[in-house]
């Protein structure tokens, strides 16, 4: 029963790691976006200000890249790498509302997104963008 289910589930493995390649880059372009554009959601970053204009620039590209599936590996790992930044440099030690306090643990100091976001893409670098990318179609040709 369980081998036969396994087959099943197995079959359809590359579709949904498309899918949540798909998810997981839009969750990041939609940081990007939020962070130089203001949109959808409004953080009020000035241009050029750093670290975190420049970490909205790259979530923007490499949101793209990964959403696409376009040179996803080094995409994924360049986006795992800065979230694993983010985490350590921002989310450690401030509680959810930025005030010191906050501790390691990603419930407390409000650091779950980055957390998922930097395995998430640190699998996708050892699993690839799935059969619906297109790093798949180049792969054909």
């Amino acid at each position: 029963m369980t081998q036969r289910l396994d087959v099943r589930l197995d079959r359809n493995a590359p579709a949904v790691l498309s899918v949540f390649r798909i998810i997981f880059g839009l969750l990041f372009l939609f940081q990007g976006l939020s962070k130089v554009f203001d949109w959808p959601a409004k953080y009020s970053i000035p241009s050029g200000s750093w670290p975190y204009w420049y970490a909205g620039i790259l979530e923007l590209v490499l949101g793209v890249l990964i959403t696409l599936g376009l040179f996803t590996r080094i995409a994924a790992f360049v986006a795992s790498g800065q979230m694993a930044v983010a985490y350590f440099m921002e989310h450690i030690g401030k509680n959810p509302e930025g005030q010191p306090g906050g501790g390691f643990w990603p419930t407390v100091n409000g650091g779950e997104l980055a957390v998922a976001l930097c395995f998430g893409f640190l699998l996708l670098v050892f699993t690839g963008g799935g059969a619906y990318a297109v790093d798949a179609a180049r792969g054909r040709r």
